[in-house]
């Protein structure tokens, strides 16, 4: 049984299975990314649940995991060479995955690239721009009188589901057949935009008929609907 006590985190969060790879995390749609790749790969696991509005990730035990406080985070106890490995930011996470698994990112270096390019373009645009536009739409930011930065973040994020439109109107996934990574990253995002920010009327998403086509394409898959439920809210 891998022994995991040296890492303060397990000391909060006591790992159940420490021979299983720990996630601590919390159901944003930077989170999801992670769970919805553990439940695809099938790759043993334990979720912790990080109450980010509680402040727990800025708790000393999650800051000695993760020194810039976000969610999500990982500690696997077989990690490259068979040691415990740590690893933040999400993307890095679905990269480290993806190698671990051997899944959901290909091999020949020029498909690979291609993956991690749009891979790139949702921790670089999606993930940022519309994480501004929900400010703006349904947080503190919505309150703000002056409408410039509510109006900037919609006029992004719909140049950028435009981009992603125009990827999709002869392909099912971002690369092509090939449902990878790239997919993994920007399903939370795009289904927040209605689901939890409330302003798909106000992008106009249902005009952008690939991208929403896209997204009821993977949310078919059984392992994106468990994923978005973990960690459980409970």
């Amino acid at each position: 049984m891998a022994d995991l006590s040296a890492f303060p985190i397990t000391a909060r969060w006591p790992a159940q299975h420490p021979d299983r790879l720990q996630l601590y995390s919390f159901p944003t749609p930077n989170g999801v990314k992670v769970s919805i790749m553990l439940e695809e790969t099938g790759l043993a696991y334990e979720p912790h649940l990080i109450k980010i509005m509680a402040n727990e990730s800025h708790d000393p035990a999650f800051l000695s995991l993760n020194p810039n406080g976000k969610i999500p985070a990982i500690l696997d106890p077989d990690g490259p060479g068979g040691q415990p490995f740590v690893l933040f930011e999400s993307g890095a996470i679905l990269l480290y995955l993806a190698n671990k698994s051997g899944l959901f990112l290909s091999s020949d270096p020029t498909k690979r690239f291609q993956t991690i390019q749009w891979l790139m373009f949702q921790m670089g645009g999606v993930g940022p721009m519309f994480g501004q536009m929900g400010f703006f739409v349904k947080f503190a930011g919505s309150q703000w009188e002056d409408k410039r930065p509510q109006e900037r973040f919609v006029a992004e994020a719909k140049r950028i589901l435009g981009v992603m439109d125009t990827v999709l109107a002869e392909q099912s996934w971002f690369m092509g057949d090939d449902y990878t990574i790239a997919d993994i990253s920007m399903i939370g995002w795009v289904r927040a935009i209605d689901a939890f920010y409330g302003a798909g009327e106000l992008v106009g998403l249902a005009d952008f008929a690939n991208v929403t086509a896209w997204l009821e394409r993977a949310l078919a898959r059984p392992a994106v609907q468990r994923g978005l439920g973990i960690p459980a809210m409970a």
